[in-house]
C-alpha cells in the first residue's frame, strides 16, 4: 500500500501598491454679474408682504392689568416665604413644598421639592443677607427676619 500525499499549494495574492489619489481642483462657483439698479428692475420687484406688528412685552402687561378680576399668579418662592414666616421654625424642603402646594402653588414637575430647594438656594446665594430664607442646617430652611 502506497499512500499518495498531495502537497497543498497556497497562492499568494500580489500585494497592491497604494496609488496616491489625484488631487482634484476645487471648483469655484460662478458669480453672477451685479445687476444695475434701474427703474425696470424696481418695477419687477415684488412688494414686501406686510406683517402684523407684535405687541411689546409692556403692551401685554398693560392688557393683563386692564382685565379686571384676573387672579395674579403667585410664585412658589413667595408662598414659601409666607409659609416659613408662619411656621416660625426651620422646615425641610419637602415639608415646605407640601405646604406651598396646599396654599395654591401649581406646578407640573415631578420633583417640586427639588425645584423649590434650588430656587431658595439661588436666592440665598444671590441676595446674601437680604434673602427671605436662611439655611439653618442640611436641608432645613427658616424665614429670615430681615428679608421677609
Amino acid at each position: 500500500m502506497t499512500t499518495k500525499t498531495t502537497k497543498k499549494t497556497t497562492t499568494k495574492k500580489a500585494a497592491r501598491k497604494a496609488t496616491p489619489k489625484k488631487a482634484t481642483p476645487k471648483k469655484t462657483p460662478a458669480r453672477k454679474p451685479a445687476r444695475a439698479n434701474t427703474a425696470a428692475t424696481a418695477a419687477k420687484a415684488k412688494p414686501k408682504a406686510t406683517t402684523k406688528a407684535k405687541p411689546t412685552k409692556n403692551a401685554t402687561r398693560a392688557k393683563d392689568a386692564a382685565i379686571p378680576n384676573k387672579p395674579k399668579r403667585v410664585s412658589g418662592l413667595d408662598l414659601a416665604a409666607h409659609v416659613l414666616a408662619e411656621a416660625r421654625r426651620p422646615l425641610p424642603a419637602k415639608d415646605i413644598t407640601e405646604l406651598v402646594l396646599a396654599a395654591g402653588w401649581k406646578t407640573n414637575g415631578k420633583t417640586p421639592h427639588a425645584t423649590l430647594y434650588a430656587a431658595m438656594i439661588r436666592e440665598i446665594a444671590k441676595k446674601g443677607k437680604d434673602a427671605r430664607f436662611v439655611k439653618t442646617d442640611r436641608g432645613l430652611f427658616a424665614a429670615n427676619g430681615k428679608g421677609a
